[in-house]
């Protein structure tokens, strides 16, 4: 799967030290890009626009700190950054 953000930016934004938690931040990368693309019906890639990566490293930072919790962040967190970026569909 292409990422859109690195585990380095996201290990910077969910400002995480070590190695210990990389396979859980890189789990979370793939969800958040799965649900962005989805929604915007695209495949991100690092090319894709700043606020579609912006909404994976919000999605990834919210499941992080709320892990364990039953439901996946809701999209309605980055809906703003996601709506301009969506394919109409008829």
């Amino acid at each position: 799967m292409p990422h859109s953000v690195t585990l380095a930016q996201a290990k910077e934004f969910l400002r995480v030290g070590g190695s210990g938690e990389d396979d859980l931040v890189s789990l979370l990368i793939d969800a958040a890009e799965a649900r962005v693309g989805q929604a915007a019906g695209t495949i991100l890639t690092s090319a894709s626009p700043a606020p579609l990566r912006l909404a994976v490293l919000v999605l990834a930072c919210h499941a992080y700190e709320h892990r364990g919790e039953p439901r996946p962040p809701p999209l309605s967190l980055v809906e703003p950054w996601i709506a301009p970026y969506r394919e109409a569909r008829l």
